[in-house]
């Protein structure tokens, strides 16, 4: 607290309302701690639920000189939407954008402008009518995510030929070097008049006829298709700190006020087929993967693989997560997440620890008979590395007829999937993300810590397969390998055994992979956990040069004007 501080709260409460501005603990906590990494204290959380109400909260933030930290969905993995410790030479102040959830197609839905709150999901049901989808889908929309969060982070995702969220068209604040803050249209509309006016305009969708520019800049990575081809290059496909997608909002990281995003949509693949392939040599899906970025006229949709150990630790620690989506779909699947959370913090407040939902669930799960399909087990047995491999149009036969020339054996196999058999493959690889944290729950104090890296190998790594040093090996309970194939993404959760330092031995790890030329994180940015490389700290820099915009984020100082003495000043 400062001196006014008082006063801070008292126009921030003029602006949104009295209700809007939590200053308590337990009011504030929710905002205050991270999704699964990260807390820190906070002045006060404001709610806005207009864009015009924003950019009055922000003029009144940097006119009181505190640090702003802005929030969506708060469902990030490394903490980077949350304070981060105590240790801010400034009072800080969170404002949550969840309440402004405007989404308004354009162009029949071939582009979208979103606002700070509207999340995957909204948009996924928004553009079905359409025959359109986002960038993402089942995955992050399922837990809430937020459209701009993902470009804020440069997320990734499963779907092959989409790329890293990015767009060069925003709407957003941006405080100068002189101290003043100001609002940049780069959307690619006409908008006339003071900022008040413009976010009105922006609010309400009205976008008069003409005033929209097609060719004002990319509204995704359209050139990730050829990209990610290159199967010889030796720099990784997509990972958050890749310069290609550094642009503005692009991986901005909270360093800006970000009121809207314009959009590319993508058309809704239909009569997917899905290819279950299973391995024992990893030399012979490295040779799949090659052949098919390289000769296929036509991109998978996805490529998602799965270890046998994580197949395993899914199939115990993932049930209840695939019976949720088998029964209920993905609709309620948000509410379910955030509901669960409530429950959690009640019972922990109560004496029941953390993880009292998922322990409940867990045993609820077990009473329910095998959910997977006999071959999907049968591969299981005979492969320890998995690969669904979804085609569509020309794909299928291409895909058909490849793997028949590869005939079965001991070494590789493939089946066709019937439609029954592809949903559950993939909403087993969906659960396969979840079933760390779960394991973690369920065993408390006789598990540890977890690990969980995710990263980008060079496109021209053939020996994708980590193998492990002895002395880390030994202090690994669980190891879980899954991901994006033919990205070269892969997520590596590593449940310690008990006692292990993890921070010691993730910095091991990542010892490891710059040695094998990896970058990470791929897909979920810096956060508070890992350093952000010089090209991604001057480019924070160069968007916030007196760095009061989510200070701290990839360990870059959290000083006012970035600790040098003359912006300090």
């Amino acid at each position: 607290m400062t001196a006014d501080a008082p006063a801070l709260v008292k126009r921030l409460r003029a602006i949104v309302g009295v209700r809007r501005v939590l200053v308590g603990e337990a009011q504030t906590a929710p905002f205050r701690t991270g999704f699964r990494w990260g807390e820190g204290p906070a002045l006060a959380v404001v709610c806005p639920r207009r864009l015009v109400e924003l950019w009055h909260v922000a003029q009144a933030c940097v006119d009181a000189g505190v640090i702003i930290i802005m929030q969506a969905a708060n469902t990030g993995l490394t903490g980077g939407s949350t304070p981060n410790g105590a240790d801010y030479d400034r009072p800080v102040v969170i404002v949550s954008t969840a309440g402004i959830v405007g989404i308004h197609p354009i162009d029949g839905g071939r582009q979208v402008v979103c606002l700070p709150g509207a999340t995957l999901y909204k948009l996924e049901s928004v553009l079905e009518p359409l025959g359109r989808e986002p960038h993402s889908v089942i995955g992050s929309s399922c837990i809430g995510a937020s459209v701009l969060g993902g470009i804020c982070n440069n997320s990734g995702g499963a779907l092959v030929q989409r790329g890293p969220a990015f767009t060069e068209l925003a709407l957003y604040g941006q405080l100068g070097a002189d101290g003043v803050l100001r609002l940049v249209n780069h959307l690619g509309i006409r908008l006339d008049g003071p900022p008040e006016a413009v976010l009105g305009q922006v609010e309400r969708g009205d976008f008069p006829a003409g005033a929209i520019d097609a060719a004002a800049g990319r509204g995704s990575d359209d050139r990730y298709r050829n990209h990610v081809r290159e199967v010889d290059s030796p720099v990784p496909a997509r990972f958050n700190a890749d310069p290609r997608c550094l642009f503005e909002a692009s991986g901005s990281a909270g360093r800006l006020i970000l009121f809207a995003v314009r959009l590319d949509t993508f058309a809704k693949a239909a009569d997917a087929t899905t290819f279950y392939i299973g391995a024992n040599d990893p030399a012979s899906l490295t040779d799949l993967r090659r052949h098919i970025l390289s000769h296929f006229k036509a991109l998978p949709v996805s490529a998602e693989y799965i270890h046998r150990d994580a197949f395993d630790l899914a199939e115990r620690y993932g049930k209840d997560t695939f019976l949720a989506i088998r029964w209920l779909g993905t609709a309620r699947l948000p509410r379910l997440f955030a509901d669960k959370a409530r429950v959690d913090r009640v019972m922990a407040r109560v004496g029941f620890g953390a993880g009292f939902a998922d322990r409940w669930l867990q045993r609820l799960s077990r009473l329910w008979p095998s959910h997977l399909p006999p071959r999907m087990k049968e591969w299981r047995d005979r492969f320890e590395h998995h690969l669904l491999l979804k085609m569509v149009g020309d794909g299928v036969a291409e895909a058909q007829a490849y793997l028949t020339s590869l005939g079965s054996s001991g070494s590789l196999d493939a089946f066709e999937c019937t439609p029954d058999e592809a949903d559950k493959a993939f909403l087993h690889r969906f659960a396969v993300a979840g079933a760390a944290i779960r394991y973690r729950q369920v065993h408390g104090p006789r598990s540890a810590e977890i690990v969980a890296l995710d990263i980008a190998l060079p496109r021209n790594c053939r020996e994708w397969v980590e193998r492990l040093p002895e002395a880390i090996e030994t202090q690994i309970a669980h190891k879980l390998y899954y991901g994006h194939f033919l990205c070269h993404v892969f997520h590596q959760d590593y449940i310690m055994k008990p006692g292990v330092d993890a921070v010691a031995l993730e910095h091991a790890l990542w010892a490891l992979l710059d040695a094998r030329g990896a970058e990470y994180p791929a897909e979920h940015n810096v956060g508070h956990l890992y350093p952000a490389k010089p090209q991604l700290a001057g480019f924070y820099r160069k968007l916030d040069p007196t760095n009061s915009f989510n200070p701290g984020i990839g360990q870059t100082p959290k000083a006012k004007g970035w600790g040098d003495a003359a912006e300090a000043r």
